[in-house]
């Protein structure tokens, strides 16, 4: 026993001698420092990526071989010896990239051209993108309609793609402005679940305020968080559209830096293969191990764009390919990174959505990241991560691309709860009317809260989900009320319950199961001012009632930009990653 720990001990020491982490900064020939640089030790195969300030660090051993590469920037190797700080300076690669796009999968050959130019400048030809009209929910009175009823949503994508037009002084369509999206956007500090259930449930409900006549409640999930250890293993079909629409340096090199990211993290027992599309579809990378890092991330720099886009024959392979390579009790997805410009074959939003619900039976789930501006198409994204059992982002930048494939990639790929569904019954001696604040698109009738063959909504590892409801209590005059007349057959008086606000209740599935578990909660009534409400519950009022302003909501009369700062601040919280802080700034920058 003595001699084993001395061998332990002893390799201890030796692997900490040996293995030292290497410093440094990665610049341009101006000696600008670089963002989102890939270093990988070719020895180790391990990998990361300069931060905003062009830094990193990385362990090595002397003798490592460390590679350097960025979009439009010749790579460049390195190798370790006895320094600590090795700084980097990268060489323009001014080689034009007309090269021909060739991917190969038995018949199929995709050829193309690319003019891709180093820079990030924007295209001003004619703005294209789409989205979904969305018609802001009024109040409902409870008498008529007591049950409210919606699936969860935890996509982020529409934040990050307002954060883009704001930082370009871009008018932002109000199709774009999904305040659900928005408010989940950000992490809030709700504790996890301590019983059998996948999520933990929170409420709180406050005075209103922006309306002194009405409350809000909130509704909060919190996902359990499973450690990346434990995470099982995953059978990853990146589908990325290498279409001539995906020319721009905000698209393609975008696209592969990102995911080169991912691919960093890969584990030995995970598996990655590669289709793309463009006039046709085809495999550029078939299974491969995680522990193949270079092998993975040279077919990834290999890619082009060029040709018209068929989507709907990269879909069908992605998902062939992620079916024969299937790992039972793993993690099967598809994860498709485009603009959403299909123009070949099945390419209406209704087309592509039929197209995934027939492959969502297949056990694989999708993940839809878009990329770009000037004809993004949000809507038909958006409807291909809903019938997908999947999720939606926006990739605006590599600050965007080291959070959705970096820090919180693990709780996208682990679905801990499927056909996540809530329904809220008002008590109609407590409240007049209600609306649900966003949710516009995920909204059910009150008979598929039950039925188990409705789709809804995914939720990750450590995933939260907030929901917003605006209140109007009984006694209050309100203009967002019609009165109606008494019902003649319906009882609405409560004896025993009059304490109650509302009871809500949520049904899931477990990631492998077909039948529905049922959780439920009632909420007490409350006359809290909102100066009491909780860190958290201010800011997601603030980026409510921003979204509010955005789309010249008729729910709230002063559109009081002063008011979202005031709860933006009281609701900032440690803010350790400064996304709070950013939101705030965002705010500043459009109101100015």
């Amino acid at each position: 026993m003595k001699y084993n720990f001395l061998f332990i001990l002893s390799l201890f020491l030796y692997t900490s001698i040996s293995a030292q982490t290497i410093t440094g900064t990665v610049s341009n020939e101006n000696s600008t420092p670089l963002p989102g640089v890939n270093i990988l030790n070719k020895s180790t195969n391990s990998g990361t990526q300069t931060d905003f300030d062009g830094k990193y660090s990385i362990k090595a051993e002397k003798g490592d071989l460390l590679t350097f590469s960025f979009i439009g920037y010749k790579t460049k190797e390195v190798k370790v010896k006895d320094k600590k700080v090795i700084n980097v300076s990268l060489e323009p690669d001014n080689v034009s990239l007309n090269e021909e796009v060739v991917a190969v999968s038995e018949t199929i050959r995709i050829r193309g051209t690319s003019s891709l130019q180093t820079g990030y400048g924007y295209n001003n030809r004619t703005n294209t993108e789409a989205y979904k009209e969305r018609n802001e929910n009024i109040f409902k009175s409870v008498k008529t309609a007591p049950l409210s009823t919606f699936s969860i949503d935890v996509d982020r994508a529409s934040y990050s793609n307002i954060r883009r037009m704001v930082n370009n002084g871009q008018e932002i369509p109000k199709g774009a402005v999904k305040i659900e999206e928005m408010i989940n956007y950000f992490n809030y500090n709700y504790a996890g679940p301590k019983d059998e259930h996948p999520f933990a449930i929170h409420t709180e409900v406050a005075k209103s305020p922006w309306n002194q006549q009405t409350k809000i409640a909130k509704i909060a999930l919190q996902g359990k968080n499973i450690p990346t250890e434990d995470i099982p293993a995953s059978n990853l079909t990146f589908l990325l559209d290498v279409s001539g629409s995906m020319n721009s340096p905000n698209k393609l090199p975008l696209l592969k830096s990102s995911f080169k990211i991912l691919v960093n993290q890969l584990r030995e027992e995970d598996r990655v293969a590669i289709v793309v599309y463009a006039g046709a579809a085809g495999v550029v990378l078939e299974s491969t191990p995680g522990s193949e890092k270079i092998k993975i991330l040279e077919a990834i720099n290999n890619l082009n764009a060029g040709g018209s886009t068929a989507g709907g024959e990269g879909i069908q392979l992605a998902y062939k390919i992620a079916k024969e390579n299937f790992i039972e009790d793993g993690n099967n997805r598809v994860i498709l990174a485009t603009d959403g410009d299909f123009n070949i074959g099945a390419s209406s939003d209704s087309a592509m959505k039929e197209l995934i619900e027939e492959k969502r039976e297949s056990g694989v789930f999708l993940t839809a990241l878009g990329f770009g501006m000037g004809n993004y198409k949000d809507s038909k994204l958006e409807s291909l991560a809903q019938a997908g059992n999947g999720n939606h982002a926006y990739i605006d930048g590599m600050q965007e691309s080291r959070r959705v494939l970096g820090t919180e990639f693990g709780g996208t790929l682990h679905t801990i709860a499927k056909d996540v569904k809530i329904q809220v019954e008002f008590n109609p001696a407590k409240i007049q009317a209600y609306r649900l604040i966003g949710y516009e698109n995920r909204l059910l009738n009150a008979e598929d809260f039950n039925d188990d063959e409705k789709d809804a909504g995914e939720l990750g590892s450590g995933h939260t989900v907030t929901a917003l409801y605006e209140l109007i209590p009984v006694g209050v005059e309100s203009v967002y009320l019609k009165e109606i007349d008494s019902l003649k057959y319906t009882n609405t008086e409560l004896k025993n319950n009059s304490g109650e606000l509302f009871t809500v209740k949520f049904r899931y599935k477990d990631p492998e199961g077909a039948k529905s578990k049922l959780i439920t909660k009632t909420v007490a009534d409350t006359e809290k001012d909102f100066e009491e409400a909780s860190t958290d519950f201010k800011f997601a009022a603030a980026v409510a009632l921003y979204g509010m302003k955005l789309t010249d909501s008729e729910f709230v009369k002063n559109h009081n930009t002063g008011l979202i700062l005031d709860l933006a601040e009281k609701g900032r919280g440690e803010d350790k990653e400064g996304y709070r802080a950013e939101f705030t700034r965002l705010v500043k920058i459009e109101v100015n």
